[in-house]
Formats: structure tokens, sequence, C-alpha cells
């Protein structure tokens, strides 16, 4: 979580949606930095918290920008970071190379084990369903609008290098599994199915 004085700018950090590559380019440029267990600040604890701090104490009102990924991709992501090629099978975060359809479907329980709690795309994005307080919402598998928007905000070219990036590890899944997960997280699948829809980048939220 950065925010940006003069760029009127905060960019929330979705886990695995490219934000440490983000974050690492646009450093420089940080007025306020959050990092390790308040990087991840969901949009509730920013809309709560931090974005009346901003208004009270500098009369800030900051755009807020966001990444969301296609949700099997985003819990593809999880899979191989976790995985035992990049963990250590010893590691208690590690899911011990049980496969992708496996995963997922620990994921989307009642109870996932600590290996497989990957959270909610929407709920880190949402203060309730339909609600996103999000100024510019981008897709991830569409940088090439995120990159131009923060070229033109920040007056130079801003080009990330990849960081934090998972070994190659196979995760194929069933039909019958992601149909699963389309139906145990509906509003993953309809948030980032509006950004989509959208043109890859959702701008409807407007302050009240």
């Amino acid at each position: 979580m950065q925010v940006f004085f003069k760029q009127n700018l905060a960019f929330l950090s979705v886990p695995k949606t490219g934000s440490t590559a983000y974050e690492t380019t646009l450093r420089p440029y940080a007025d306020v930095v959050f990092t390790k267990s308040v990087k991840h600040m969901t949009i509730g604890k920013y809309h709560a918290k931090l974005a009346p701090f901003l208004a009270e104490t500098y009369g800030m009102y900051p755009e807020r920008v966001a990444v969301i990924r296609d949700p099997i991709d985003h819990a593809r992501s999880w899979y191989k970071y976790r995985s035992p090629e990049r963990m250590g099978v010893d590691n208690p975060a590690c899911h011990g190379g049980i496969s992708f359809d496996a995963f997922v479907m620990d994921a989307i329980s009642k109870t996932p084990s600590p290996s497989a709690g990957i959270g909610s795309q929407a709920s880190f994005l949402s203060l309730t369903p339909g609600i996103v307080p999000v100024h510019h919402l981008f897709a991830y598998d569409q940088p090439e609008l995120l990159l131009a928007f923060l070229t033109a905000r920040f007056g130079e070219p801003i080009l990330p290098k990849r960081k934090n990036v998972s070994p190659d590890v196979a995760a194929p899944i069933s039909d019958e599994v992601a149909a699963a997960m389309r139906a145990a997280r509906p509003h993953d699948f309809a948030l980032y199915e509006r950004v989509k829809a959208a043109g890859g980048v959702l701008r409807d939220f407007r302050d009240a």
C-alpha cells in the first residue's frame, strides 16, 4: 500500500496481482508506504481508517488504484507460490505437492488449510458486495492499461520489473473444479467480469 501526494493516488496492494513489482518501482515517489503486516491493507480498512486520516490531516482525497486477477489464475498463483519447489516441503505454509484441483477444493472449503487460505479479491476490494470504492480497478492480464495510466499520472515512463516470481509448476484445473470454484466465489468472478466488460479498467466508483 502506497500513497502519493503529488499524484493524488493511493495504490492498494492486492495479494498476487504483481503488487511487489509496482511498489518497488514506485517507492521513490511515495509519501506513505505500508509494508510487512499492513502492506496488504484492504479497502475496508483504508476506507475506515486511512482515508479519514488523510482527509483530516492533509485535506487529501486520493483516487484509489488497484489490480484484480482472474480468480482461477489468482488461485493458481498462490498454488505455485506455496509449492514445495518454492517453499520446501517442511514449510507449514507449503501445500506439499497436492494437485491444483485439490488445492482449489481446499481453498473454497469452509475451513481451508493454512496453505490454501488465499482470501477473496472481492472481499479485499469491496465494502459490501457490489460496493467497490476503487476509482481505477485494472485487470491484471491487461497491464498496458495500468502502465499507461501510471506513466500519464507520474509524467514519466513507469516500467516495473518482475518481482516475487513463483516457479513454473504445472497447475491444470478440471472443468468440475472450475465450476465448483465459480459457485463458491461468485462475487470474485462477478467483479473480475465487470472489469473485463468495462474494457480492462473499471472506473464507475464515485465518492458520495
